[in-house]
This record gives C-alpha cells, structure tokens and sequence, in this order.
C-alpha cells in the first residue's frame, strides 16, 4: 500500500494547508468557549463537518435543544446528499470501508476525489480511501493544534476563515486545468450566480445544488459522449 499512501498524499496537499489552518481557527473557537484539546479532538474525529462545527460553537455557547442542533446540521450539511450519489456505486464496492467514506465526504475530499485518476497498478478505492483518511487527519491535527494554542496564546483570527475559500478557488482552477470539458464547471457556477442573486446568501447553496445536478443529469449523455 505504501505506493498508494505516497500517491493519496501527494493529492491531499492543498487539502492540507486549508484544512490544517482551518482547523485551528476552529480549535481556538472551541478553546475559547470553554472546551480544551480534548473537545477539539472529538469533535473534529467524530462530527468531522468542517463549517457546521463552527456553526456549533456558538450553540454549544447558547445551550440551545438537541433538536436545534440537529435542523441546523442537516440544513448545513445537506448538500453533501447530491455529493454522495455521485460515488455510491463506487463506495458500495469498498466493503468494509463503505460506512467510512460516506461519513467522511467532506466538500474538499470530493473535489480530490473528482479529479482522482488512480495510475496504472494501483486501485482507485485504495487511493481514495487514503486520501480521505488523510483529510480527516488534517483536520483532526488542525483542530487540537488550534486548542492547544488557543489555551496558550492571544491570537487574531480576523481574515483565518478566508483560507478555505482561497482552496476551493485552486481545486476549481485546477479541475479547470484537468478536464477538456469545462461545461460542468460553467453550469456549477452559472447556477451558484443565479440562485445567489434570486434567493440570497442564506439560501441559495442547496437550490444551486439541485438545480445543477438536474441539468448535469439532463446533459449526462452528452457530456460522456464528449469525454
């Protein structure tokens, strides 16, 4: 596996100097509002859900119900629904690994995923895997990073969040770069554009979303017959 390891590493680079940054920004939040390492630990390893964990701070913060934590999630989160049909034939081949790929699907990890040619003797599950582990590593090591020296240290974090707009900004370059068709990332964006203006910050990602994959499915057949 060592081969696949280098390779998924290699791939999740810019993953990493978002993520890990991120992360931090994230842990001094967390260590401010009265949760150490410990907290940041945790929550990074088992929610793992990157802006709705900075969502949860403030509610921690509040002590608002179970049941406002767990709308404001799946309205934050649910965008990772149209992310997931677009692999679940492929994690259903992962065996054991399935139930992992799934939980660990993050927006940065389906962008690598994407644009993932596994080179020839290696499998594509092996690298994507890996690739998602090393994600959430990231992110995981982010986070106490930033407990820890939340904990230790007075810090500005005023423009910190900007990072992760920064990296998708470079993972749609470099999918711009990559793929002879750029028609997906036109639709992508014209959708995000249209659906801001109509409907405001609040509310557009997921109608984006939905309007994107439907035309996307409209124009499969032709999109593969281009590739």
């Amino acid at each position: 596996m060592r081969a696949q390891i280098t390779y998924a590493l290699r791939q999740t680079i810019p993953v990493a100097c978002g993520y890990i940054f991120l992360g931090m920004a994230f842990g001094i939040l967390l260590s401010e509002a009265g949760y150490g390492p410990v907290g940041a630990f945790a929550s990074s390893l088992f929610v793992y859900a990157g802006s709705m964990q900075f969502v949860m701070v403030a509610l921690l913060a509040a002590n608002a119900p179970l049941y406002t934590v767990a709308v404001t999630t799946f309205l934050v989160n649910a965008r990772h629904i149209f992310y997931g049909l677009g692999f679940i034939e492929r994690f259903r081949g992962m065996g054991r690994r399935f139930p992992y790929m799934v939980f660990s699907l993050t927006d940065e990890t389906y962008s690598v995923l994407c644009s993932m040619e596994a080179p020839q003797g290696m499998r594509w599950e092996d690298c994507a895997f890996f690739a998602a582990l090393f994600d959430h590593a990231y992110w995981v090591i982010g986070s106490v990073l930033g407990a820890l020296a939340g904990q230790a240290l007075a810090i500005d974090l005023t423009g910190i969040d900007f990072s992760m707009t920064a990296l998708f900004v470079v993972i749609f370059v470099d999918q711009w770069k990559q793929f002879p068709s750029h028609v997906p990332a036109l639709i992508g964006l014209v959708c995000a554009i249209v659906s801001l203006a109509l409907f405001g910050q609040e509310n557009f990602l997921l109608i984006a979303l939905a309007a994107a994959v439907v035309i996307l499915g409209l124009l499969r057949g032709r999109l593969e017959e281009k590739a």
